[in-house]
C-alpha cells in the first residue's frame, strides 16, 4: 500500500528536524507570529514588557568605562566549546569494531541491550550547558549595551524583559525534545529486529547521527538571541 508523502515542513532546521524524526504530521501555517506571543505572555508579564516599551530611555552615565574586549570572539570561543561537547558525547561515538584478537570469554558474552537512558542523561546534560553558557553571554552582553547609549540601554533592557516572559515557554518546549528522540530511539529499534542489542549496528549509528543533528541545532536556537544582541553592538 503506498500512503502519500508528508508534507514538506518550512521553518527552522531544527523544527524540520525534529518534524523529520517523529511520525506525527505538524500542521502547516498557524496563527501569525505576533498572535502566537500574545498567547506566551500572561498579563502580568505584558504590563511588564509594555512599561518597557513606553519607559524613556535613561542616560548613559559620563566616564563610565567600557571594558575593551572583542565580543563576537568572546561568544564564538563559547559556540566552539558547546559544539565540541556536542560532538565528543561519548554516547554519540560510533563503536570501534572489536579487535580480532579478543579473548573467548568476551567473545562468548551477549551485547548488553541497547537503552536510551544514557543518551538521554546526555543530552540533558547537553541542555544544561547550553543553557548556562548562553545565560551568561546574553546577560553579558545586555551589560555591555547599556554602557553604549541610552536607546541601546533601552534595548538591553527590552531583551532582559523577554528572556524572563519568555523563557519558561522555551523550557517547556526544548524539554519536550528527549522524549521525541527517545520515541525516534524505539522505531528504529523496532525496526531493527535482531540487531537491536548490536552497539555498532546501522539504526543505532543513524540515531546517533540524527540526536548530535538536533542538538547542534537547538544550539543555533539558542544562540539567536545572543546574535542579536551582538549585532545590535557592531552598531554602535
Amino acid at each position: 500500500m503506498n500512503f502519500p508523502p508528508r508534507p514538506a515542513v518550512h521553518g527552522p532546521t531544527f523544527i524540520r528536524l525534529l518534524a523529520r524524526l517523529t511520525d506525527d504530521t505538524l500542521p502547516q501555517g498557524g496563527p501569525a507570529p505576533a498572535e502566537r506571543l500574545s498567547q506566551w505572555l500572561d498579563w502580568t508579564r505584558a504590563v511588564v514588557l509594555s512599561k518597557a516599551l513606553d519607559a524613556k530611555p535613561v542616560e548613559v552615565e559620563h566616564g563610565t568605562q567600557v571594558l575593551d574586549r572583542d565580543d563576537a570572539a568572546v561568544c564564538a570561543k563559547a559556540r566552539t566549546t558547546l559544539l565540541a561537547a556536542i560532538s565528543g558525547a561519548p554516547e554519540l561515538a560510533v563503536p570501534q569494531p572489536q579487535a580480532a584478537g579478543s579473548s573467548d570469554d568476551a567473545e562468548a558474552l551477549p551485547p548488553a541491550p541497547v537503552e536510551f537512558a544514557p543518551f538521554r542523561q546526555r543530552h540533558l546534560a547537553l541542555q544544561r550547558s547550553m543553557l548556562i553558557a548562553t545565560g551568561r553571554l546574553r546577560g553579558d552582553l545586555r551589560e555591555r549595551l547599556a554602557q553604549r547609549s541610552p536607546e541601546m540601554a533601552r534595548l538591553a533592557e527590552l531583551d532582559a524583559v523577554m528572556e524572563g516572559a519568555l523563557s519558561p515557554r522555551e523550557h517547556a518546549l526544548l524539554g519536550a525534545v528527549p522524549a521525541l528522540l527517545e520515541a525516534h530511539f524505539e522505531r528504529l529499534r523496532t525496526g531493527a529486529g535482531a540487531s537491536a542489542a548490536d552497539p555498532s549496528a546501522d539504526w543505532l549509528d543513524g540515531f546517533r547521527r540524527d540526536m548530535q543533528s538536533v542538538l547542534i541545532a537547538e544550539l543555533d536556537v539558542r544562540f539567536q538571541p545572543v546574535e542579536g544582541l551582538l549585532a545590535a553592538l557592531r552598531t554602535h
